[in-house]
C-alpha cells in the first residue's frame, strides 16, 4: 500500500461556527466545505453534525465535527494536555512571532518561541481546548542527518529502559540552559 497523503484529520468542536471564525481569524485558514446531516453516513446512526473542513496549506485539511446531541466533549485524563496537539509549519520565526502577539493581544496564553534547534515553535488552544503547535523550521542538512542517525539507536535503548536517551540531547541544550 501506499499512501499518497492524509486527507484529512478530523476532531471534535464545541461550535462550528466559532470554530471556523476562530481558525480563519488567527491561522488564516480558508473554509473549504461544510456538511450535515442527521444520520451517519457510514454507520446509519441517527446523530445530527455539521462536519466542517478547513484549508491547512500545502494539500493539508482539517476537519472538526460539532455533535450537538452528545455528551459534552472532555479529554483524554490520563494523558498531560502538552502531548495530544496538531502541529502546523509556517515559513519562518517571523510568522511565530506574529501570530504569538496577536493570540496574547487578544487573550489566549501562549508557550513559547520554543527552541528544538531543528525547528522553533509556539504552542496554546483553540477555543475547543485542542493545543496547537506552530513551527517554523530552522535546522540544516547536517543537524536532520545528526539527528537522524541516532535515531534507531535512542528508540532501541528507550524500548529496553524507558529513560530517555541522550544520544540528541544536544537538540534541547538552550532550553535546559535557560
Amino acid at each position: 500500500m501506499l499512501i499518497e497523503k492524509i486527507h484529512h484529520v478530523a476532531y471534535r468542536c464545541k461550535d462550528a461556527k466559532q470554530t471556523v471564525e476562530w481558525y480563519t481569524k488567527y491561522l488564516e485558514m480558508d473554509f473549504q466545505l461544510a456538511f450535515a446531516e442527521n444520520q451517519v453516513p457510514s454507520t446509519k446512526a441517527p446523530d445530527p453534525y455539521m462536519h466542517i473542513f478547513l484549508d491547512a496549506g500545502g494539500g493539508n485539511v482539517l476537519a472538526f465535527f460539532e455533535l450537538p446531541q452528545q455528551a459534552p466533549m472532555g479529554r483524554d485524563e490520563n494523558t498531560p494536555d502538552w502531548v495530544q496537539h496538531i502541529a502546523f509549519q509556517v515559513d519562518s520565526v517571523a510568522t511565530l512571532e506574529r501570530v504569538k502577539a496577536r493570540l496574547q493581544a487578544d487573550g489566549i496564553e501562549v508557550v513559547g518561541v520554543t527552541d528544538h534547534t531543528l525547528f522553533k515553535s509556539i504552542y496554546f488552544f483553540d477555543p475547543n481546548g485542542h493545543r496547537l503547535e506552530l513551527a517554523a523550521d530552522t535546522s540544516t542538512p547536517e543537524l536532520l542527518g545528526k539527528a537522524a542517525a541516532v535515531k534507531w539507536d535512542m528508540l532501541e535503548e528507550w524500548s529496553r529502559t524507558k529513560r530517555a536517551p541522550q544520544h540528541a540531547a544536544w537538540m534541547h541544550a538552550t532550553e535546559f540552559q535557560a
